[in-house]
């Protein structure tokens, strides 16, 4: 990490050169956002419409502060990914999103036009949200920003996504040297890529529409904010390398090819970032090699794994550590919500380490995936010289999903995509994971022999249909804790417990 910083200056000095032959500061104006208040402070913010993304009209969506006038807002078509299990071929899959942002309290009313369902569920259904249903309209109340999904029926692709924001304060100012200043409008910079110089933000107001990859390159202090949209079909939406103190909040990410890349980089933010993608290889947020990251408040729904840690790859060398994933939803059609360790270095003089990771408060509300190795919703899987060590997951609320595991941990060698096998898996503590649903298939938990194994593995209050799993008692006799869940569990893992919450604190 530390040679790759030391790089920065003459790195931050040649983006500052690209960033103004770019010539690309400037703004395409465009309507302000419209708000309406009411007499207890609640307030609503409508969007500009984004210019050149299409329409959907499966849904009309209304919102309203408390008590006050209803205003409609732009509903979007989005493209989702479904995979044919036989054939691998991609059918993309056609649905919807909607975005405002509010302070208060809201009333939102959402219309399916087709009419003729019998029910509407609002997820995650952690948040408790329980929609009054009139005819072909559901309306329920938000009493806080939300990302959030309206299914009638269950449907799984025609389905309403609406993601709601704080109302912005102080934000960036147009003219400001530091700023990059997108207004309401369509922005295409040339070879649709924006280097950012360092200390620079760059601001996508909401009616904003930036058809880029945005780069922080050898650069520092850097932000991408705005409730703006990035689209990216011919690539990537945000590239993050070998940088540091880069802050990304509040944007959304429509139909790009993938989404985020993080590497060789440290102390990075990403806040309430929203992303779709519905191409092969879409995964939401890959990180590689890079340390003190924090990934907060973010909804992402991808055509392959929604977070996915690494250590080497590419030219891209070092350990990944101190990494923080929470209060985040994450919908994966195909492949995992959360995957780790596959790819690392298998030089055996320079075997990498990805260690301190933590996962907390988040909903996973669906899991896809044909191939067996591929599955988990939690995955581990240590390939290439990996030692996976010191992972924490802390209130992970499952919700049924397509096809897969709830968890999928595995000392691997893999030709597909290794060259040696992991090290190991050592120290992974899981506290009140829960999973509600019928179609989870068995669990594993697979060491590779004596050598590389996988150890010390504590799930605290797991809870499988209400029902917590443990190795006290509950159970007859004859059973493993693991049959439980159930989970398979071979003989190279070791020191693996299933403890309730009062046995966990007794410890």
């Amino acid at each position: 990490m530390n040679s790759s910083l030391s790089r920065r200056s003459a790195l931050t000095a040649a983006g500052a050169v690209a960033a103004s032959a770019t010539g690309f500061v400037g703004v395409a104006r465009g309507a302000t956002p419209a708000a309406e208040s009411d007499t207890t402070g609640d307030s609503v913010v409508i969007h500009p419409t984004l210019p050149s993304v299409p329409l959907n009209t499966a849904f009309t969506v209304k919102v309203r502060p408390a008590g006050g006038t209803w205003q409609r807002l732009d509903v979007y078509l989005v493209k989702l990914d479904l995979i044919d299990a036989l054939t691998g071929g991609r059918r993309a899959q056609n649905s919807s999103v909607a975005m405002f942002d509010f302070s208060g309290t809201v009333e939102v009313e959402v219309t399916y036009n087709p009419g003729g369902f019998e029910k509407v569920r609002v997820r995650p259904d952690s948040y408790g949200i329980k929609p009054e249903v009139l005819g072909s309209t559901a309306r329920f109340t938000l009493d806080r920003p939300r990302n959030v999904v309206v299914q009638v029926d269950d449907k799984i692709f025609d389905c309403l996504h609406l993601f709601s924001n704080p109302i912005e304060e102080n934000p960036p100012a147009e003219g400001d040297p530091k700023v990059m200043y997108f207004g309401p409008g369509l922005h295409t910079p040339p070879d649709r890529m924006l280097k950012v110089p360092s200390g620079t933000t760059v601001y996508l107001a909401a009616g904003a529409v930036l058809v880029s990859e945005v780069i922080f390159e050898g650069v520092e202090n850097c932000r991408l904010t705005g409730h703006g949209v990035l689209r990216n079909d011919t690539g990537g939406s945000i590239g993050i390398r070998d940088s540091e103190n880069i802050h990304v909040d509040g944007v959304t990410l429509l139909n790009s090819r993938y989404n985020v890349q993080i590497a060789e980089s440290e102390n990075v933010s990403i806040t309430n970032l929203r992303a779709f993608t519905h191409l092969a290889w879409g995964d939401g947020i890959q990180l590689y090699c890079s340390e003190n990251v924090t990934i907060d408040g973010c909804f992402l729904r991808t055509s392959d794994d929604c977070i996915a840690l690494y250590t080497h790859r590419w030219e891209f060398y070092g350990d990944t550590r101190n990494i923080t994933v929470k209060n985040s939803t994450l919908w994966a059609d195909v492949a995992h919500p959360i995957n780790m360790a596959v790819h690392g270095n298998d030089d055996p003089a320079n075997h990498e380490v990805l260690e301190n990771l933590n996962f907390t408060n988040i909903d996973i509300l669906d899991h896809r995936e044909p191939q067996v190795i591929a599955q988990g919703c939690l995955a581990i899987n240590a390939g290439d010289g990996n030692l996976v060590r010191d992972v924490r997951f802390d209130d992970i609320r499952v919700e049924d999903f397509r096809w897969g595991h709830l968890v999928h941990m595995q000392v691997s060698f893999n030709p597909k995509w290794n060259q040696v096998a992991g090290r190991g898996i050592e120290n992974v503590y899981i506290k009140d994971l829960t999973y509600n649903g019928t179609n989870a298939e068995i669990s594993m938990l697979i060491g590779l022999d004596a050598d590389h194994l996988i150890k010390d593995i504590t799930f605290e209050n797991l809870r499988i249909n209400g029902r917590v799993i443990r190795d006290s008692g509950g159970k007859p006799a004859w059973y493993l804790a693991s049959d439980g869940v159930p989970m398979f569990v071979n003989d190279h893992v070791r020191n693996l417990r299933f403890l309730t919450t009062e046995e966990a604190a007794a410890q």
